[in-house]
């Protein structure tokens, strides 16, 4: 029997294809479903990292434009919002996965160039990619009422001091909208790591056995036959990771609103969502 060092040598790594190619069959070990599980977090964090860091932009673009007057950019924004927070996270997989595998398999001609389309149904890109526009959808709602809550005296100060257009909006309503926005922001970030374990049900297809932390904790729980072992590791990783997430957000929470005194100050007030 390997000891646990050999153990997390061979498969601490495995979810991104170094380390041993094959999982383990008998003799699993506490210290194999503690490391291939944690291997596994590492898909979960890249998608809620790259999802939330890219629809950060999209929904501040959304929020923005929801605000506008024109309606050619606020009725595409509204609808956006309503159809990604209106319908299950489950069913968009669901409805992106099918819709990508009617992609020609030869891939798409544009401008006499053939561009690849079979990746496009790996998790680490399409599911990615829902995710990416779920957030945005949640987070863009959230920055909508932000912006909508900036107070009149500031905008009344602004325009005072001369600042109009992007000027005014970069140094007075964006950082605002954050300020107000962050406590929110904070608790859809959450979720969003949260639900990244909704990438295993989803239809698509781990490459190589190179899954996420619930497909190593759906393994072990069918070859051991006791899912009280497997499943506990899962929530204790997703407890820790949650810690680091309200962590990173309070020391960025505490920077924008660094020129308030300190006992005046907004703390974070986490309530993550039970249901999508």
């Amino acid at each position: 029997m390997s000891s646990c060092t050999e153990i997390i040598a061979d498969y601490g790594l495995r979810a991104i294809g170094i380390g041993a190619r094959s999982l383990p069959r008998t003799d699993i070990t506490l210290c194999h479903q503690v490391t291939l599980i944690g291997s596994g977090m590492i898909w979960n964090i890249y998608f809620g990292a790259l999802a939330l860091f890219a629809g950060f932009f999209l929904a501040t673009a959304t929020a923005m434009a929801k605000a506008s007057a024109n309606p050619w950019l606020r009725k595409p924004a509204e609808w956006f919002i309503f159809v990604f927070r209106g319908s299950p996270l489950f069913i968009q997989f669901f409805l992106a996965y099918e819709a990508l595998v009617m992609l020609p398999r030869a891939g798409i001609e544009i401008f006499g160039l053939t561009i690849e389309t079979a990746w496009t149904t790996r998790a680490w890109a399409g599911a990615l990619f829902v995710l990416f526009l779920n957030t945005s959808a949640y987070s863009a709602e959230i920055f909508h009422g932000a912006l909508k809550s900036v107070p009149k005296g500031d905008l009344e100060a602004a325009d005072a001091y001369g600042l109009t257009g992007w000027t005014k909006f970069r140094r007075i309503v964006w950082p605002t909208m954050l300020r107000l926005a962050w406590p929110g922001y904070t608790n859809e970030a959450i979720f969003l790591f949260h639900a990244t374990t909704l990438v295993f049900f989803s239809g698509f297809p781990a490459f190589r056995q190179e899954g996420d932390a619930l497909y190593y904790a759906s393994y072990f729980a069918d070859k051991t036959f006791n899912p009280f072992i497997p499943y506990p590791i899962t929530a204790a990783y997703f407890v820790l990771l949650t810690l680091v997430v309200i962590g990173l957000f309070g020391l960025i929470n505490r920077r924008l609103n660094r020129h308030l005194p300190g006992e005046t100050r907004p703390r974070l007030k986490v309530r993550p969502q039970i249901v999508r």
